[in-house]
């Protein structure tokens, strides 16, 4: 059975204990902490509009370089993929033909290369481990998109317009 009257003595007002004082400047602090938290400058960067600054060792998008002639460097030598800790990157060799001799620089070229940014952890391992010196990252930061295809960069997006 409930008994009504014993509900009336927990409703009823008494004074606290000084356990339950203790825990008013606690309650205080945290107000205060929040209050400061409230008034800071904010941390954050309005990405398009203002670009925060990148360490001088920043490793961003990859290129391949061109000779002094505008020749591609790249020998499909496979050093960059072997290196690549995350299989990034993949290519296919090929012989240069005749008449093509202004084009690439040894016999051997990459008629395809790509790399897969998705996977690619902007280590730097396959700018050390080319002999041609053929690909470098720049301090390009990679752009944001929405479709998979957007990342996969062939020849087409990473090799340096000639000069």
């Amino acid at each position: 059975m409930y008994n009504l009257s014993n509900r009336k003595k927990v409703l009823s007002q008494r004074e606290m204990t000084w356990v339950e004082r203790l825990y008013l400047p606690a309650i205080f602090g945290g107000m205060l902490i929040t209050l400061k938290h409230l008034f800071k400058k904010k941390t954050t960067f309005k990405y398009p509009e203002v670009q925060r600054p990148f360490s001088p060792v920043f490793r961003g998008l990859h290129e391949l370089k061109r000779d002094e002639n505008g020749a591609e460097r790249c020998t499909a030598c496979g050093l960059c993929a072997v290196s690549c800790p995350a299989e990034a990157i993949s290519m296919v060799a090929a012989e240069r033909v005749k008449g093509e001799e202004n084009l690439y620089r040894e016999e051997k070229y990459a008629a395809t290369y790509e790399i897969n940014m998705l996977r690619c952890i902007f280590c730097g391992f396959c700018e050390e481990a080319c002999p041609k010196q053929a690909i470098y990252l720049e301090t390009t930061p990679a752009p944001a998109s929405f479709e998979r295809h957007d990342f996969i960069y062939g020849k087409d997006r990473l090799l340096q317009p000639k000069q």
